[in-house]
């Protein structure tokens, strides 16, 4: 079967799941539609507030940023885990104890001013007006590269199935079809790191192979460890060593502890909380939350180790009319480009500035449809 076709049958299949998840969970009162009714079960509203946390920036972002970046993107895992435990243990239980579902709520009457409220109100406006913009850019580019169309088609299709279950269920179905996606995602993520880990390091579990060595195409083990063949590889190239970090401490402490409470004022996460049974309920649901959370984060670096040496060994020094099919379809939304500055045809990556402008690709693309045509009749 197409590899195509078998991408529209999965993103088919999972959109069919969420509109029938939201049509059986379908909010039948008030305090459904913005609570769920305040009984969904602790182990249920941690996988939705995974689903919450594994956005756009977590589930596309996280392991590139960490396979480019290194050492120095280790500030995005502390600081965004860092901000959901402050969520969890410091705020979220006393907002919920508080009786209040939202953030502007809890300021206006804690402090007895009108005035804090509507600061609040406009603090969270700009929050969620700005997190919701990076979302829908990551569905667009999520659609444009998987059901090959426009990335501002990809955000209308995304905007559609949300607003869809949203008003049809309310928080009650968002939270039930939040639960299948985590699956969904946690899923995708997971399975192709196993396999990466196999394939690399004869590792079943990412986070170890993270530290292991690698094995050959025969399976035997080299001896050589994977961060450090890494290491060598990438300064062979011109570029910084992956282990080693560039930010001084002071950078890193100041960019944590703004993500931390960044992230911990994210609206959206805040209420969740208040869609359990109690306050002992909320902190339970935040530890089953951290813990899916988790699952995700330890998997992220190693991840973004394993393709960054897979890129380096399939696109480097590689004619472009014979790079795999993948590197087009990234070419088409953007995310990757290459200038041939030597006029040779053959990509090859080094360290230094990066190229100004977007590369056109009008040129290539007699190139591109041959080598994807070749593709398809291998």
């Amino acid at each position: 079967m197409d590899v195509q076709l078998l991408t529209y049958l999965f993103v088919g299949a999972s959109f069919a799941l969420y509109i029938g998840i939201a049509v059986w969970s379908r909010a039948g009162s008030t305090k459904e539609f913005y609570v769920a009714g305040g009984g969904v079960h602790p182990i249920a509203n941690g996988a939705a507030t995974a689903a919450d946390w594994m956005s756009a920036a977590s589930f596309i972002s996280m392991a590139g940023i960490i396979a480019y970046s290194g050492y120095d993107a280790s500030v995005y895992l502390m600081g965004w885990t860092g901000g959901y435990v402050l969520l969890a243990m410091l705020l979220a239980p006393y907002l919920r104890k508080f009786g209040k579902f939202t953030v502007p709520d809890f300021v206006g009457d804690r402090y007895y001013s009108s005035v804090a409220r509507t600061v609040a109100v406009v603090c969270v406006i700009f929050i969620s007006f700005t997190y919701v913009a990076g979302q829908m850019r990551g569905t667009g580019i999520v659609f444009a590269r998987f059901l090959e169309v426009d990335v501002n088609v990809g955000v209308m299709i995304g905007m559609a199935i949300v607003f869809f279950y949203a008003v049809l269920g309310g928080m009650k179905g968002v939270t039930y079809t939040q639960v299948a996606q985590y699956c969904v995602l946690i899923f995708a993520f997971l399975v192709p790191a196993v396999f990466l880990s196999i394939m690399m390091t004869g590792h079943v579990l990412p986070q170890t192979g993270f530290g292991g060595t690698l094995v050959d195409a025969q399976g035997n083990d080299t001896g050589v460890y994977l961060l450090h063949k890494l290491d060598q590889v990438v300064t062979d190239l011109g570029f910084r060593e992956y282990t080693e970090g560039s930010k001084s401490t002071i950078d890193v402490f100041f960019i944590t502890a703004a993500l931390m409470c960044g992230t911990a004022g994210l609206p959206h996460v805040i209420v969740r909380f208040f869609t359990v049974p109690t306050v002992r309920d909320a902190r339970i649901s935040a530890g089953w939350a951290l813990f899916f959370i988790a699952l995700l984060y330890t998997t992220a670096p190693a991840v973004g180790a394993f393709a960054r040496v897979n890129l380096i060994e399939t696109v480097n020094e590689t004619a472009y009319e014979e790079l795999p099919g993948w590197f087009y379809n990234w070419e088409n939304t953007g995310l990757i480009g290459w200038v041939d500055k030597n006029g040779d045809g053959i990509i090859q990556m080094r360290g230094g500035d990066p190229f100004v402008g977007k590369p056109s690709y009008e040129a290539r693309q007699p190139v591109r449809e041959h080598a994807e045509s070749m593709a398809s009749v291998c």
